[in-house]
C-alpha cells in the first residue's frame, strides 16, 4: 500500500469515527432533553463518583484521547468536567488529560511522520499550514495564539509541531503559557452557561 492509500484509508475511518461520535452526542442530548438536565447530570455523578480514584482517572483518560484521536467533541469534554467534579477539579482534570493528549500528539508525529499528521486532516488544510506556518518562528506564534483563541486546530498544530524542528521544551512553554488559561475559560465559563440555559429553558 503507498503512502497516499494509507492517508486516504486513515483519513475515511477518522471520518467515520467523527460520525459516529456525532450521532453519540446528539443521542445523548436528545436524551437529555427526554430526561432533564439535572436526572442526566446526578445520574452521571454518581457512575464516576461512586467509582472512588477510578472516575477521574477514566475521565482523564476520555479527555486525553479525545486530543489524539477526536470521536468525542473535545469542548463538550471541557464543559461536563467542572458540571461532574466542581470547578477546580473539572479543570484540573481536564488540562491533566488534554496536556497528556497534546504530548502524545506530539511525539506520534514526530515518530511516524507527516504519513500520520495528514490523515487527520484534508490535503489542502496540511499544505496551508505546513507550508506556511513551519518558518521560523511564525508557526511559533501562530500555535501559541491559536491555543488561545477560539477555531483553530489545536489539536493538529501539536501533532504539526512534532514534524518541525521546534524543541519538545520550546513546544510545552508555549503550551503552558497560553493553553491553561483557554480551558479555564471554555470549560469553566463553558459549565456555566450550559447551566444558566438549562435553567433558562426548565430543562
Amino acid at each position: 500500500m503507498t503512502e497516499k492509500q494509507i492517508i486516504a484509508t486513515n483519513r475515511t475511518l477518522i471520518r467515520i469515527l467523527t460520525i459516529i461520535g456525532i450521532m453519540l452526542s446528539v443521542a445523548l442530548a436528545y436524551y437529555t432533553y427526554q430526561l432533564g438536565y439535572d436526572t442526566i447530570l446526578e445520574m452521571t455523578q454518581q457512575l464516576i463518583l461512586k467509582k472512588g480514584i477510578f472516575g477521574p482517572v477514566v475521565f482523564v483518560l476520555i479527555q486525553m484521547s479525545q486530543v489524539i484521536y477526536p470521536m468525542i467533541p473535545g469542548g463538550a469534554v471541557l464543559i461536563v468536567a467542572p458540571l461532574i467534579f466542581g470547578n477546580f477539579w473539572g479543570f484540573t482534570l481536564s488540562f491533566i488529560g488534554v496536556t497528556l493528549g497534546s504530548i502524545a500528539n506530539f511525539f506520534l508525529a514526530r515518530r511516524f511522520g507527516k504519513t500520520f499528521v495528514r490523515a487527520f486532516v484534508e490535503e489542502e488544510t496540511y499544505q496551508k499550514y505546513y507550508q506556511k506556518l513551519t518558518k521560523g518562528k511564525r508557526f511559533d506564534i501562530f500555535m501559541g495564539v491559536s491555543f488561545i483563541l477560539p477555531g483553530f486546530p489545536d489539536d493538529f498544530l501539536c501533532m504539526l509541531a512534532g514534524i518541525t524542528t521546534m524543541t519538545f521544551r520550546r513546544f510545552m512553554t508555549i503550551y503552558f503559557l497560553t493553553k491553561p488559561v483557554t480551558l479555564f475559560l471554555y470549560g469553566v465559563g463553558g459549565a456555566s452557561m450550559t447551566e444558566w440555559l438549562m435553567r433558562y429553558f426548565g430543562l
